[in-house]
């Protein structure tokens, strides 16, 4: 798996976490201090962001770690 195929992958599972945790992107870059344009290029795998962030978007999300990424 190629490093965009990692960003999609991922930028999809928090698209899907997000809308079952019924967030906008507004929402959940508030609840974690970025901004709503990052989000969705997070999400989109435009943008490829630090593990920092990856951990503060998860339990956001009010997930873990282990959950998120389970199955990827």
């Amino acid at each position: 798996m190629n490093e965009k195929d990692i960003l999609n992958l991922f930028g999809q599972r928090l698209k899907n976490k997000r809308e079952k945790a019924n967030l906008t992107q507004a929402e959940l870059a508030e609840k974690v201090g970025l901004s709503t344009n990052f989000v969705g290029m997070v999400e989109r795998g435009e943008r490829n962001t630090k593990f920092a962030n990856v951990y503060h978007l998860i339990y956001a999300l009010d997930s873990s770690l282990e959950d998120f990424f389970k199955g990827m």
